[in-house]
């Protein structure tokens, strides 16, 4: 609603892709400079404890399990789905693409 791209990273203690996509892709200057340079919101959905609402937005999203990342543009559409294996640039091409989404698709 603020004109925002938000990244939502659903992610868990015990997931050990979940970690070294963090060590390796999100926890890097290119993806620090992306979230910064687009203003990106980051929401982490913490499924350590198997969460029933993180579970229910996992199941939305046709998902039992993490890792899931998803990229929400400044449209408000649906999100863009990454891979579960990550890197920083995939993430930061994400994050400039959502920034650029414009209502109507655009």
């Amino acid at each position: 609603a603020a004109g925002k791209p938000v990244f939502v990273d659903f992610t868990a203690a015990w997931c050990v892709t979940c970690q070294v996509n963090e060590q390796t892709a999100l926890n890097t200057s290119e993806a620090v400079r992306a979230f910064q340079r687009t203003g990106a919101v980051y929401l982490k959905a913490d499924w350590t404890n198997r969460d029933a609402a993180i579970a229910k937005a996992l199941a939305d999203q046709g998902r039992v399990g993490v890792p899931l990342y998803l990229v929400y543009g400044t449209d408000g559409g649906a999100p863009k789905v990454l891979p579960q294996l990550l890197t920083s640039g995939l993430v930061a091409e994400a994050l400039d693409a959502a920034a650029r989404a414009r209502p109507g698709g655009t």
